[in-house]
């Protein structure tokens, strides 16, 4: 395990001067289990007698992580995933069991509520040793708390104890402190979902502004819309491990997939087409050139194509739906609506195909369903995934044309 942490206004080597500010290679972290009396006991045993086999959960397993000055960096995944651990590493507060950890410069954290507060304390007092704890003079303290104070808005409770706070006071302070201390690196987690509407405002403001001037924000965040409109790129931990990175929007779009997923799973799989039935027998999805595909940007063509086998020879009803990962309709249609009747391109087998032009679905992924009618009869379901890509913070499933306009400033 190789700790390094290089503090503001050390002397870097020109060698080094396009470092990253964070560099992970390789992080685990192991904990002892000792939630039952056993564990307990071997935990104590594997210490005593200098074994390696100790009882342990790994709550990180080999993470890469890199964080060049400037950036801003997603961190996302369910709860227990391991993103407070690796916040905690990067800040310091929790030593890997192995990797090598680099970190440059101040480091700002707001990390679990209310770390690093005296709880006895005053926040007025708690302002002055959280100064001292990142380094700072009591003068250059004094000149901070009234900018402090005046962030918090936490109006005359600032002279009392921490432990009469509420969590968003709380917040509210941590915050503050940490932005006024101008961190070459902030790390936040959770930190905008515990503050009311009016402090996250102030915080996506500031974290805004911080950014703009060349501040680097690392974010843990259960909100996909703070992670898309804060950050530029994202990492996905799951179960430890680094399961996709790159741009925010495309992490962030796979990850609420991932839960559409888990949503659906336990919906009842159709049943499959009979030979002798009416039934598609291959259906796909194709760009406005023919090429096939399953991943569109939104707002593109997607083609509909396949093929329907109908035992009478008779032109087939057929119907659509698109419906996203979690089952959720969002739109359908059969062929009797606009009076069409596919082609017979072979005994009993007829093609069809439906255009859907500038794609209105949100990014997300989807499943495209198709069926074959008889009257009110649903014969089979032939189902295909593609993907909308995008980068958007519109909610909802599709996107409406949309203009804003002046009001009249009065009712009709």
């Amino acid at each position: 395990m190789t700790l390094l942490r290089v503090p503001e206004g050390a002397s870097v080597p020109p060698a080094t001067e396009a470092a990253p500010l964070v560099s992970l290679r390789a992080i685990t972290k192991d904990y002892p289990k000792v939630s039952t009396g056993g564990d307990r006991l071997r935990t104590l045993a594997a210490l005593l007698f200098r074994s390696r086999d100790i009882p342990h959960f790994r709550a990180l397993d080999a993470v890469d992580l890199e964080v060049r000055r400037g950036e801003s960096l997603g961190i996302v995944g369910e709860n227990g995933a391991g993103k407070s651990t690796l916040l905690k590493i990067i800040a310091g507060v929790v030593r890997p069991t192995s990797g090598e950890v680099r970190v440059r410069g101040r480091v700002g954290a707001l990390l679990e509520l209310g770390s690093g507060f005296h709880p006895d304390y005053t926040g007025r007092e708690n302002i002055y040793l959280s100064s001292a704890l990142m380094g700072l003079t009591r003068r250059e303290a004094r000149e901070k708390v009234d900018a402090i104070v005046e962030f918090a808005d936490i109006g005359a409770q600032i002279d009392e104890p921490i432990k009469h706070y509420s969590s968003g006071m709380v917040v509210r302070l941590g915050f503050a402190v940490a932005t006024a201390l101008e961190p070459e690196l902030l790390i936040t987690d959770e930190v905008l979902a515990v503050g009311d509407e009016s402090f996250q405002k102030k915080c996506i403001a500031w974290l805004e502004g911080y950014l703009a001037q060349g501040g680097t924000l690392l974010l843990c965040s259960h909100s996909m819309f703070h992670v898309q409109t804060l950050c530029r790129r994202a990492v996905w931990i799951h179960h430890g491990a680094v399961r996709m990175r790159g741009s925010a929007f495309d992490v962030t779009r796979e990850y609420l997939t991932y839960h559409e997923e888990k949503t659906g799973a336990g919906r009842p799989a159709q049943r499959a087409a009979v030979a002798t039935l009416p039934h598609i027998e291959s259906a796909w999805t194709e760009r406005a050139d023919g090429t096939a595909a399953a991943t569109f940007r939104q707002g593109e063509t997607l083609v509909l194509q396949g093929i329907a086998f109908e035992p009478d020879d008779r032109a087939p009803v057929l119907l659509f739906g698109f419906v996203r990962a979690d089952g959720t309709p969002v739109y359908g249609s059969h062929s009797d609506e606009d009076g069409y009747e596919p082609p017979r391109v072979a005994p009993r087998r007829f093609a069809f195909a439906v255009r859907f032009e500038s794609l209105a679905l949100l990014p997300g992924k989807y499943r495209l369903r198709v069926h074959t009618l008889d009257g009110l009869r649903l014969f089979d379901t032939f189902e295909m995934d593609f993907v909308v890509t995008g980068e958007t913070r519109d909610y909802g499933l599709v996107r409406l044309a949309h203009a804003w306009l002046p009001g009249r400033g009065r009712a009709p």
